[in-house]
């Protein structure tokens, strides 16, 4: 018998199960499409003379415009800090591969934050911040995953088909995916396939009223240089550009094409938005990871600025930023001067959404910015600094207002002291060193770098590591371009075959242990010794050289990156070193892989796997390593 004590707590529990889900329904959703290697001019609405970006110009027309933004002159720094909100030489992402692309496993990222709040989460495209767990996205909070591991799809770590398509075939059209953690076949190109997917995601979030994070970062513009030639013709016709100087610079058609597909298909999710009612309370923002790929594309039009992608001038990590909220009332068509950096996105979405961060981080929301406030953080003194090595000024920019302060060259200069001062105002090139007379700014820049450095320097030491034996992921594959060791992250590299490394990895759970060594991907079935085009002889016929001789590299069928070299290796041996296990075993020439049984205890360890020749010498490194716990 329900009494009215019981009536009036069910009808309470009822309005505030409707109250809660109203809320969790009323939330924005969040949408993050990130591009690949755009710089800031390569914009039609950012003065562009002539590439075409109709729907790129249509999203700045509707959003507020942060034209004061700054990334790290390279991918994965910049996503990592676009994730956490934390620096990157703080976050241990400080390049794009020798270990260094790995966030430390402990600071969350907004994924994780998003789907504990009730979001649907997916990522569509690329994510290049570790490809075994728990750094990948699965690991990181993301419920769906269509991606690729490492840099782009013929990369180190893809799956062959990528690496080296069929003849006739490229490593953008018909790729072999990542869907949560299953390789799977996918029709078209790669570019319109995120945006398919996302839209479908979308699509069932709206189905069951769900509110959704998604981040769709695109591929484009990176190498190689491909996309279908609708999109690159109109400016292959072109040839050519004479620039204000009369110089002659040829056009890269392709890189603009790639540009122009990023465009139509932001037409197309744009129409998807309005059509499907998701427009007015969908955050968008939209950025690139750097600045422009292309030195071409940076001579004909860079916005005034100097520098591309990797470089610390301005063009290489200056970019655009758009933001459109059009339920939040904010005012757009305007643009945001004050100097913002990548790391502000995560507490400004977090903001924004009512979710209150878990960890430190160096970004600061831009909520009272975007409604019109008065900037509190006008006088923010920021670092970008990236690359292996995380010693001072290696590689790094200091920012203050309009001020830019690099490493100089100057003999008299103190070791690892800015000495290059430029004002972007005034000398938005960076040709004219002001130094020497703002000795005050100079010397407050670099006060600050030296406060900032200490203690980011102290979180750079701190190791990242990879997990072996964790019981919902028994199995496990170590990819070279995730060691630290030798640069070893695309073809060129690991066909040559002659680069080394080492893994830090943490055991979870004592037992044996398979461990499977192979010079080549495992789906690809080649032997140890085989070259990449083929069997090779006998091993002890087969000349090893550990140089890459250029004059023997040539083109495979036309398509770049796929190349034929003497690569095959004489390898007789595996050797496996995991703490204090090291065993070397005899290989046959027709092996796939090397195997070994191995019992581990639990902890953290270095694990390095090599190839030997019949004399014991080492000629490479594993550079795919399976990992089972049995």
């Amino acid at each position: 018998m329900i009494t009215k004590i019981t009536r009036h707590c069910l009808l309470f529990c009822l309005l505030a199960l409707v109250s809660t889900h109203a809320a969790q329904t009323n939330r924005p959703n969040v949408l993050i499409i990130l591009t690949d290697d755009q710089g800031y001019g390569d914009i039609g609405a950012h003065g562009h003379p002539f590439l075409k970006t109709p729907n790129m110009d249509k999203l700045h027309a509707e959003s507020v415009r942060f034209t004061d933004f700054h990334v790290a002159p390279m991918c994965s720094p910049t996503r990592g800090q676009l994730m956490t909100g934390v620096d990157a030489m703080k976050n241990g992402d400080t390049a794009v591969c020798q270990g260094r692309s790995m966030v430390r496993e402990e600071i969350p990222m907004l994924p994780k934050y998003f789907a504990d709040e009730g979001y649907a989460t997916g990522i569509f495209g690329k994510w290049h911040m570790g490809d075994s767990y728990p750094h990948r996205p699965q690991d990181r909070g993301f419920q769906e995953v269509l991606s690729f591991r490492a840099w782009g799809l013929p990369a180190l770590a893809s799956n062959w088909k990528n690496i080296f398509p069929p003849v006739g075939s490229d490593s953008y059209t018909d790729p072999v995916l990542e869907h949560n953690g299953v390789d799977t076949p996918y029709q078209g190109f790669s570019g319109d396939i995120w945006f398919t997917e996302a839209i479908k995601f979308m699509e069932k979030c709206k189905q069951e009223n769900k509110p959704f994070f998604v981040y769709l970062p695109d591929n484009l513009a990176h190498t190689p240089d491909l996309v279908p030639e609708k999109y690159s013709k109109p400016y292959a016709d072109m040839r050519m550009w004479k620039g204000a100087d009369g110089k002659e610079i040829k056009i890269p058609a392709v890189y603009y094409g790639q540009i122009a597909n990023i465009d139509e298909n932001m037409g197309r999710l744009e129409e998807f938005l309005k059509k499907n009612g998701l427009k007015e309370n969908t955050i968008v923002l939209f950025l690139s990871d750097n600045g422009t790929r292309s030195t071409e594309a940076m001579q004909i039009y860079n916005a005034g600025m100097r520098g591309h992608k990797t470089e610390m001038w301005e063009g290489g990590h200056r970019v655009h930023c758009f933001f459109r909220w059009p339920q939040s009332g904010i005012k757009t068509g305007r643009d945001i001067t004050e100097l913002t950096e990548v790391q502000d996105i995560a507490p400004t979405l977090l903001d924004l959404c009512g979710i209150k961060p878990l960890y430190p981080m160096d970004g600061v929301s831009w909520t009272g910015l975007l409604h019109g406030e008065a900037w509190p953080h006008a006088d923010r003194k920021l670092t970008i600094q990236y690359k292996i090595s995380g010693k001072p000024w290696d590689n790094a920019v200091a920012l203050f207002e309009k001020w830019r302060l690099l490493e100089g060259v100057d003999k008299d200069a103190p070791k690892g002291t800015g000495t290059l001062l430029y004002n972007v105002t005034t000398d938005p090139a960076q040709y004219k060193n002001a130094a020497a007379e703002n000795s005050e700014v100079l010397g407050a820049m670099n006060t600050a770098y030296d406060d900032w450095y200490k203690g980011a320097f102290e979180e750079f030491q701190k190791p990242r590591y990879i997990h072996l034996g964790h019981p919902s992921v028994p199995e496990v594959i170590l990819y070279a371009s995730d060691w630290q060791g030798n640069y070893c992250d695309s073809v060129g590299e690991f066909v040559k075959g002659t680069s080394k490394g080492t893994w830090d990895i943490v055991v979870e759970s004592p037992g044996e242990y398979r461990v499977e060594l192979s010079r080549w991907p495992f789906e690809a079935e080649k032997a140890l010794t085989e070259g990449s085009k083929g069997p090779s002889p006998d091993p002890k016929s087969v000349e090893f050289r550990p140089e890459l001789d250029p004059a023997l590299i040539e083109p495979t069928g036309g398509k770049k990156g796929l190349l034929r070299c003497p690569d095959a290796l004489p390898i007789a041996k595996a050797q496996l070193l995991i703490g204090d296990f090291n065993q070397t075993i005899d290989t046959k020439p027709a092996d796939k892989v090397a195997t070994f049984t191995v019992p581990l205890k639990s902890g953290t360890k270095n694990l390095t796997a090599n190839f030997l020749d019949d004399k014991g010498a080492v000629l490479c490194g594993a550079m795919y390593v399976k990992v089972t716990k049995k």
